[in-house]
């Protein structure tokens, strides 16, 4: 852990106090700016990018809870008792490295969060089943995951949250033991914010910070890219030097294999997040027939998703730009792609796996309890990263490899690896990703960011990635919900402090919320 002792630190004097401050602009942000603001305190939410959204916008958009509208709908009887038992399953082998309390706030506080994100005008379909969940509980965002920061940064402005995008928060103040405010830098000028509430963090995780991949997962980690680009990490590294620690930081889901983006977005992504369109969508997921439904919901699948491991295990050929294999496919190739020219490769598959892979049970991407999309809808609504010929040759062409070394690539592989049936397909180019990382500061059951030695650093809290804890969070829809759950109960608290504090001190000395 890297400590440094900033409580001699000199500072400028604040250019401004307010109750509350919250870092990051994304979900987590949001809802603990908003629950601020709700509950009496002025607040300030300072966000580095041109606007809010965070790893929020980038995410599938599933919400797991219990006891929701829609599960009663369904006539599923469920607790957020069974869903804290159900969810170790999900962490398997890790289980015991599990933050319990935290699951157990996170599973508590989620019936009511979901039906404050339904009162923020956000709508789902679902209740989708994912096992080991005992009944379904995965919720998924209509009409995609930007409708989450469309609502919420509206009602944080009815709440008279002073949202301020392109201020990049540089510096924790920290002044003898406590953490008073903040040094950001706005308009080509460092300015210091003070709060009399403290400070929340919630500027997400560190998948694309090669520092801190390198240091707690290894050097061919901190190679691989994220899928959100600005989600450096940088809640973590300012609240280390104020004597925090970072807890899980080897786990992340990733790296992955993903198809490249799309150079222009399709339609579903461009969907407006009105209220009303998503009412039509739940009504459509419910009532149309799968023909008409089916080519909307492919529209997202083919965008969002990886192709599926199987295809390696049934004999898919992984090459990279230059037509060559670089290694067993089989035994994590998503490590080795960043060591490939550009960073990317192709899947090459035959006839025998493209017939293999054009219906149940074996799909090239998949939502689960949504929908599966096979090797047709790739070829229909993404020809940018499907090209097909007679033979090897023709694909190397179509392709831009080295039609000798495609060639050898081909030839070289046996047994189930036998590609010999035409048409040949290259499905590409793909890229090795980080989606989330698990690395978040040790916070107790009050969201305050804890020191080396358990204790509470004063004025300093931390939510969603940021303030993670400990807390495993696989299966579909937790990391969002924590995002929720938490950024609200930092928010209400950071707001319960401000109004205990006297003038002039710290509100963790005046008070223990």
């Amino acid at each position: 852990m890297l400590t440094r002792d900033r409580s001699h630190h000199s500072y400028s004097r604040a250019d401004e106090t307010v109750d509350v401050l919250v870092v990051g602009g994304g979900g987590a942000g949001l809802a603990a700016a908003i629950e601020a603001a709700e509950s009496g305190a002025r607040v300030v939410l300072l966000e580095k990018n041109d606007a809010p959204g965070g790893s929020t916008s980038w995410s599938i958009g599933s919400v797991s809870a219990s006891q929701t509208p829609h599960q009663r709908a369904q006539g599923i009887a469920d607790t957020p008792e069974a869903h804290w038992e159900d969810m170790p399953g999900f962490a398997g082998e890790l289980a015991p490295r599990d933050n319990d309390a935290l699951r157990r706030v996170l599973c508590d506080a989620m019936p009511d969060t979901f039906q404050w994100l339904l009162d923020s005008g956000i709508r789902f379909m679902g209740p989708m089943p994912e096992p080991p969940h005992r009944v379904p509980r995965m919720h998924n965002v209509l009409p995609n995951s930007r409708s989450f920061i469309y609502h919420l940064t509206r009602r944080a402005q009815r709440a008279d949250v002073a949202i301020r995008v392109r201020a990049r928060v540089v510096e924790l103040v920290f002044e003898n033991g406590d953490v008073k405010g903040v040094l950001y830098e706005a308009d080509g000028a460092t300015k210091r914010i003070d709060a009399r509430g403290g400070v929340i963090l919630a500027a997400g995780d560190f998948t694309n910070s090669p520092e801190l991949k390198a240091r707690f997962m290894g050097a061919q980690e901190a190679k691989v890219a994220a899928v959100n680009p600005t989600a450096t990490g940088d809640g973590q590294r300012m609240a280390e030097r104020c004597g925090a620690r970072i807890v899980n930081g080897d786990l992340a889901l990733g790296p992955e294999i993903r198809f490249i983006a799309p150079a222009k977005e399709n339609f579903v992504r461009r969907l407006p997040p009105w209220r009303s369109l998503a009412a039509v969508m739940q009504w459509s997921m419910k009532h149309l027939p799968d023909a008409i439904l089916r080519p909307f919901l492919m529209k997202f699948l083919t965008t969002a998703l990886a192709p599926a491991l199987a295809l390696f295990e049934d004999g898919a050929l992984l090459v990279n730009a230059r037509g060559e294999r670089f290694g067993d496919e089989t035994d994590k190739p998503a490590y080795r792609l960043p060591d490939q020219p550009d960073g990317v490769g192709y899947i090459i598959i035959d006839g025998r796996i493209a017939e293999r892979y054009s219906a149940w049970p074996h799909f090239i991407s998949t939502a689960p309890g949504v929908a599966y999309a096979y090797l047709a809808d790739y070829r229909r609504n993404r020809p940018d990263v499907y090209r097909e010929a007679d033979s090897i040759e023709g694909l190397a062409a179509a392709t831009g490899m080295n039609a000798a070394a495609l060639a050898e690539s081909v030839k070289s592989a046996s047994g189930p690896r036998t590609l010999s049936r035409a048409p040949y397909i290259a499905l590409g180019p793909v890229r090795a990703v980080f989606v989330h990382a698990e690395g978040g500061l040790m916070v107790d059951e009050s969201h305050r960011v804890l020191d080396a030695g358990g204790a509470p650093i004063g004025g300093l809290r931390a939510a969603g990635s940021t303030g993670q804890g400990g807390l495993l969070l696989k299966g579909h829809g937790h990391h969002l919900a924590w995002a929720f759950a938490s950024g609200r109960r930092a928010g209400r608290f950071a707001a319960q402090a401000a109004r205990s504090a006297p003038a002039g001190v710290t509100p963790e000395k005046a008070a223990t919320v």
